[in-house]
């Protein structure tokens, strides 16, 4: 694999469902779950992770250490994951020493459950010029027997824009993906890729 992988760690919203204040803070592992996150995506082998907050801005800031990362703020949070996977692929573009990435892995902080051998996993399938989805082996059969795209995904730097700027609301790169579903391949990883949305799935949280 040649050139840079940086990843967009997506931790702006408010955690409005769960009622907590936002996802980035939940307690994981001891630290603020966003740090944890953070460490998975670079130990997985990203050279570097831009990590987008929102909701609570300086609070999420000041709470946490991610001097390993870029933090963009995204003052627009709150009209939907989409503004925030812009202002995070917009980062992530850019080029450091002249070198612009040749992929970008899109990932949520809600995830506790993702792990450093999830990440490698989709770097190691990754092809030049495609895009590479997750599956989680024990999450719920998709209906209708579709095929069910989950995060994290990679997608090659050439892609990453054009997705991120199809992004409407809470869609994410829904619509990139189903309009260019032939670029996607797909890796399946054992555990069911669970996001903590609700008090029932706390149990994520250890």
């Amino acid at each position: 694999m040649t050139g840079r992988t940086v990843a967009v760690l997506l931790a702006a919203g408010a955690g409005t469902r769960l009622g907590r204040g936002p996802k980035a803070l939940l307690p994981h592992g001891g630290r603020p779950l966003v740090e944890h996150v953070a460490g998975v995506l670079a130990d997985g082998g990203c050279d570097q992770v831009v990590v987008v907050i929102g909701a609570g801005a300086p609070r999420v800031a000041a709470a946490t250490d991610l001097h390993a990362a870029r933090v963009v703020v995204n003052d627009d949070w709150a009209t939907g994951m989409a503004s925030s996977l812009r202002a995070g692929v917009a980062a992530a573009l850019e080029p450091r020493d002249g070198e612009a990435p040749a992929r970008v892995v899109v990932a949520h902080v809600d995830q506790p459950g993702v792990t450093p051998e999830d990440v490698a996993r989709l770097l190691a399938t990754h092809r030049p010029g495609r895009v590479t989805a997750s599956r989680w082996a024990g999450a719920p059969a998709p209906e209708g027997g579709r095929p069910r795209w989950a995060h994290p995904l990679v997608l090659d730097a050439a892609h990453a824009g054009p997705a991120a700027a199809g992004a409407v609301g809470d869609a994410g790169a829904r619509a990139f993906l189903r309009a260019h579903a032939d670029l996607i391949d797909v890796v399946v990883h054992p555990g069911d890729g669970r996001d903590v949305d609700t008090e029932a799935d706390l149990d994520l949280l250890a």
